[in-house]
């Protein structure tokens, strides 16, 4: 048997009160008004430091219901940068409570999708849903039963539901800022023709920063194409912004997997990063600080949007959805600047 876990370890650990912890452990932190979120990062603590595990060895039984089991994730696509980055995060925080977690592509039959709904709620004590898998349909099945979920990357405005997202907000004034401390004026923001919908409020944010600074012109968007079969894509589109009157000082890309293929075309028309034109993506990708001109971008705090996750949805399945704090959360990213930005 290891060694027991006290109450005023877990407290010194927190920096909260011994007797707290105690009123959470002990089933009565609702009566005595204290937050959930904080009843949360008690017993996720509790958790990961054996406190339920040590009271199983002494067959003891824990007045806090625990209900293990397994948290599924439908996202999009696996191909998605997002998912690949932060699966291993999320498996690491759901292992450290001892909650099971699998991850579930969502059906691209509509039909087909909305009866596995039903099917999903047999199998996982919770769900996450991961952007666009976040769709109307599925949101209001499972709120209307009071399943316990999760949107992660997705915001619903017209409703209370439990959120984490990364803040573009905050994201976007720190590129904005950046820009405007390398002396930048002219700039495009690029993305996909078939994302413009999806990207619309991250290129109205970064339009919005940038328009607070002096001395910046009004961004341009550029959308190209990407239902090419080949790996080319219209570079024209970019290379009249690139000539004067615009004459652009610097690209900010919204997707990570498009710096790529334009990094690999600028080098085609023998145009250097960030000599002729910088270059800052909007999302952190694959090799970005081993390229051959290393890629500024926006890092996703994904540990710490593993965590909220991990403790929100134990949170929302221990009160079998019916919780009575709905939370949006918006995590800042971080600006890890290299030298495709200039500033090197």
């Amino acid at each position: 048997m290891g060694k027991k876990v006290k109450n005023k370890d877990l407290a010194e650990r927190l920096g909260v009160s011994s007797t707290l912890v105690s009123l959470v452990l002990n089933n009565k932190a609702d009566q005595h008004g204290i937050r959930k979120d904080t009843q949360e990062k008690v017993l996720a603590l509790a958790r990961q430091m054996g406190y339920f595990d040590l009271l199983k060895d002494g067959n003891e039984v824990s007045p806090v219901e625990e209900k293990p089991g397994v948290i599924g994730m439908i996202v999009p696509s696996l191909h998605d940068q997002f998912v690949y980055e932060i699966t291993p995060f999320l498996q690491k925080a759901f292992a450290s409570i001892g909650v099971g977690f699998s991850v579930i592509t969502k059906d691209p039959d509509d039909r087909r999708y909305n009866r596995l709904i039903g099917a999903f709620r047999k199998f996982y004590s919770g769900l996450i849903l991961v952007g666009e898998a976040a769709d109307d349909y599925t949101i209001r099945s499972l709120r209307s039963t009071g399943y316990p979920f999760v949107l992660l990357e997705k915001c619903v405005r017209m409703l209370r539901l439990n959120t984490v997202c990364t803040d573009m907000s905050e994201g976007s004034q720190r590129v904005a800022d950046h820009i405007e401390k390398l002396g930048y004026k002219n700039i495009l923001t690029v993305t996909y023709a078939n994302s413009l919908i999806n990207d619309r409020v991250v290129i109205d944010m970064l339009r919005d920063a940038l328009g607070r600074k002096t001395g910046i012109n009004k961004p341009v968007n550029v959308e190209l194409d990407n239902q090419i079969v080949s790996s080319d894509i219209d570079f024209s589109q970019l290379e009249k912004y690139m000539r004067p009157p615009h004459s652009a000082d610097v690209m900010i890309i919204l997707h990570s997997d498009l710096v790529y293929r334009i990094m690999a075309f600028l080098r085609k028309k023998n145009l250097r990063v960030p000599q002729d034109i910088a270059l800052i993506s909007m999302e952190e990708g694959i090799g970005f600080d081993l390229m051959f001109t290393p890629v500024t971008s926006l890092k996703k705090p994904f540990t710490g949007m593993a965590l909220k996750v991990a403790n929100m949805i134990w949170s929302e399945v221990k009160n079998s959805g019916n919780g009575k704090y709905k939370r949006q959360v918006n995590i800042t990213p971080e600006l890890v600047i290299r030298n495709s930005c200039g500033t090197i």
